[in-house]
C-alpha cells in the first residue's frame, strides 16, 4: 500500500499538502474498515524509511506475477538511504521484525537511533509493547552504545567488535516498572526484592547479554562474611557483574566495598577465560566530582548509576536530553 500511494498516486514525489488530500480520498474510495488516513500515512512512511524492504516485500506478495514485474521496474527510482552504515540487511528486518515493530521505529527520524532500536529489538526478542516502554524511556539516549558509534556501526553491519563496560551499561537506570515510590524504599532488601520480582523487566532495561546468577552473594574474608546484592553474568563480554543497591544518595565508602568486591571476584571467582568484573553501583543520586575523586585509584570497572522508580516528567526528560545533546 506505502509503494502504491509514492510510487503511482504520487509519482513518486514527496507532494506533502497534495499527499495528505490523496489520503483522504483514498480513505473514501475503499471505505473499508482498518484502512484510514492514519493507516496510509503509516504505510506511506513505511516504504519511504524502508526502501532496502520493497525487494523482500515484493517477493512475498506478488512473487511471478506481473504485477510485481511492473512494480519492480517502477522501484527502480526510488532513492537508498544515504549512509549504508546504518542500514541491516533487509533479510533480517523482513524476518525479524513485524510491521508493528518497523511501525513504531519508522516513527524515529534519526537513522543512527532507528538502526539502534531495529538492533537491539532483534537481539533482546522485545516485544512491541516492551519496544514502545524502551523508546519512551529514551532507551538509545541512555545507552553507552549511543556514544560509541563506531562500535554501534560495527553491530549493525555484524562486524566483529570489542565491546567494552561502558558501551553496555545505561545511564541512568528506569526502574518505573517496580511500581514503587519513595516512600516505599523503606530498606535495600525492598528494592532489591522488588526487582527480583520483575526481573525480566529489570534484565530488559539493564540490556542485552545480561544473565542472571544469584542474589546476596556470600563473601567469607578473613573471618567475616559480606554479600553482594545481585551477581549477574554478561555473556557477551564474558565476566561477571556484581550490581551493589543504595536507596540513599552516593557515599564514598559505597565505592571502597564494591571494590573489595570485585577484587575478590578476581582471585577466587573469575575463570582463566573469564575478562575482569564489573561493579554497578546504583544510587538514587551522584555528585559527579565526588563520585571522580572516591573512585580515582580504583577498578576503571566501578560504575556509579543514578536510577529512577518513576519515568521522568517532561521536563526532566527536556534536561536530560539538553545535557546529552550540550
Amino acid at each position: 500500500m506505502g509503494c502504491y500511494i509514492v510510487e503511482f498516486e504520487q509519482n513518486g514525489e514527496d507532494r506533502a499538502a497534495y499527499g495528505e488530500q490523496l489520503l483522504k480520498k483514498l480513505e473514501k474510495q475503499l471505505n473499508t474498515k482498518g484502512l484510514n488516513e492514519r493507516r496510509f500515512r503509516e504505510f506511506r512512511r513505511l516504504y519511504l524509511v524502508y526502501p532496502q524492504l520493497k525487494e523482500e516485500v515484493l517477493g512475498y506478495v506478488m512473487s511471478g506475477s506481473g504485477i510485481r514485474r511492473s512494480v519492480t521496474a517502477k522501484l527502480q527510482m526510488v532513492s537508498e538511504i544515504a549512509n549504508n552504515d546504518w542500514k541491516l540487511a533487509a533479510e533480517k528486518l523482513f524476518n525479524r521484525l513485524s510491521s508493528t515493530h518497523l511501525n513504531a521505529i519508522s516513527a524515529i527520524d534519526n537513522p543512527i537511533k532507528r538502526a539502534f532500536y531495529e538492533m537491539e529489538t532483534i537481539r533482546g526478542c522485545w516485544t512491541a509493547k516492551e519496544l514502545e516502554r524502551q523508546i519512551d524511556s529514551l532507551y538509545y539516549e541512555r545507552s553507552g552504545l549511543s556514544k560509541n558509534k563506531e562500535a554501534l556501526s560495527a553491530l549493525v553491519q555484524q562486524q566483529a567488535v570489542q565491546l567494552q563496560p561502558a558501551n553496555v551499561i545505561n545511564t541512568p537506570l528506569t526502574l518505573e516498572f517496580l511500581g514503587l515510590n519513595e516512600r516505599a524504599l523503606v530498606t535495600e532488601n525492598d528494592l532489591e526484592q522488588a526487582i527480583l520480582d520483575n526481573l525480566q523487566k529489570f534484565l530488559l532495561e539493564m540490556g542485552h547479554g545480561f544473565c542472571f546468577e544469584a542474589r546476596q552473594k556470600r563473601i567469607l574474608i578473613d573471618e567475616d562474611y559480606f554479600f553482594a546484592d545481585l551477581v549477574f553474568y554478561h555473556r557477551i563480554l564474558k565476566c561477571h557483574v556484581i550490581v551493589d543497591l543504595k536507596i540513599d544518595k552516593f557515599h564514598h565508602e559505597y565505592a571502597s566495598q564494591l571494590n573489595m568486591y570485585l577484587n575478590y571476584f578476581k582471585a577466587e571467582v573469575m575463570q582463566p577465560d573469564d575478562n575482569p568484573p564489573i561493579g554497578i553501583l546504583l544510587c538514587t543520586e551522584k555528585g559527579d566530582t565526588l563520585v571522580r575523586y572516591a573512585t580515582a585509584g580504583l577498578d576503571p570497572n566501578i560504575f556509579v548509576q543514578k536510577y529512577k522508580i518513576q519515568l521522568p516528567s517532561e521536563e526532566e526528560f527536556k534536561r536530560f536530553l539538553s545535557k546529552e545533546i550540550g
